[in-house]
This record gives structure tokens, sequence and C-alpha cells, in this order.
């Protein structure tokens, strides 16, 4: 998993409360388990009319927009089901933060293991930064020193876990820390052999 230490891009708006995965990313772009080309299918029925024209009003939709890495968005974020593909998807269009109010549970865990940063900030703190991705402006974030910085220079603080902290910077998925105690596990191991030889013997 990619480390994720600071980053800068340019911040698109989303200003629309509950946002549920169906709408990240709709069930029928769900036919693959490969991570790549979902973007194509990100926030579809938003960006195109069911007959498949695009929505120009829609923020990706527009120039300024297409190259966004930071997304300000509206309260309880990433609600609905637990698809792992709506991650997925956002990280296919280049997008490495999330900033909104809050966000569902399983899709903010969601996305550490895929190694984007979901900042929940209180309301009146977004607000400024939708202002910011409005004007398409660059949002500064530091995941060590844990601050944004706004295109006017304001800094805005926000809270982490030590744990999720530590993988970003890390670049550690649950995998990666598993392997983390790769001694330990072959130790037990072989004395697990030594001591049951029978729960290792060939079926």
């Amino acid at each position: 998993m990619d480390k994720l230490r600071s980053h800068s891009g340019v911040a698109a708006p989303l200003n629309l409360v509950n946002v549920d995965t169906d709408m990240i990313i709709p069930k029928q772009f769900l036919k693959t388990i490969k991570r790549t080309g979902l973007s194509e299918g990100l926030f579809d029925e938003m960006r195109r009319t069911p007959e498949g024209e695009v929505i120009e009003g829609f923020a990706l939709n527009q120039p300024q927009y297409q190259d966004s890495t930071v997304l300000v968005a509206g309260d309880n974020f990433g609600c609905g089901s637990s698809r792992e593909h709506a991650p997925w998807a956002l990280v296919d269009w280049g997008f490495r933060v999330i900033i909104a109010p809050s966000f569902a549970d399983i899709f903010y865990n969601n996305c550490f293991n895929n190694s984007i940063l979901p900042i929940a900030l209180p309301q009146e703190q977004v607000d400024k930064l939708m202002q910011d991705a409005n004007q398409a402006s660059s949002i500064s974030v530091n995941v060590e020193a844990l601050t944004i910085e706004r295109p006017n220079g304001e800094i805005i603080r926000f809270e982490l876990d030590e744990g999720l902290q530590r993988r970003l910077l890390e670049g550690l998925d649950p995998v990666g820390m598993t392997l983390e105690h790769d001694g330990d596990i072959s130790t037990f191991e072989a004395s697990d052999r030594s001591d049951r030889p029978w729960a290792h013997m060939a079926a």
C-alpha cells in the first residue's frame, strides 16, 4: 500500500449529505474484483443522465476538477453497503483525501485499507474548505502534523487515531500489519509443529 505522509491537490466540492456507497459506485460496476478502471463508474448517476449524456453541472465533469485529489463532502459520507469498490473507485480517480463532517464507520475504515485519508471536521470548518473547493483551490494536508492548510494560509488541525495515522505514514494495510509479526508467527508455528505434530500431518 502506498504511504501517505503529506498531500496537496485541487479540492473538488460534493456538497451533499448521506452520499452512500451506491452513489459513489453504482451496483452495475461491481462485476470486477480489479481495482483499476472503476473511476469510469465513480458517481455515475450524478455524472451522467440515464441516456449516458454528461451532466455538465456536476463538479467532476468540469475541466478544473479533472485532476482533483481532495474531495470535500457533506455529512455521513460513505453510508449504505460496505462495498470496498467505493474507495477503490475514489483511488482510481486519484483521490487521496476526503474531508467531511462525518463518515460511515465501515467506509471510514476501508479508506485506510486503500491509502485514503478521511478527515472528519466540524461543519463550520468543512464549510470553509467547501468554499475553497468551489474555487478549485489547492488544499495541503500533512499527515504527520495532522494539519490542513487552506489557500489563504489558515491552518486547520484535525484528529486521527495514532494507529491509523501510522498505517498511512508507513503504508500498512492489515496484511502488512500482520507481516510485521512474521518472526513471532514463524516461532509459534515451529513450536506448534513440535508440540502437536498430528495437527500438521497432511490429509
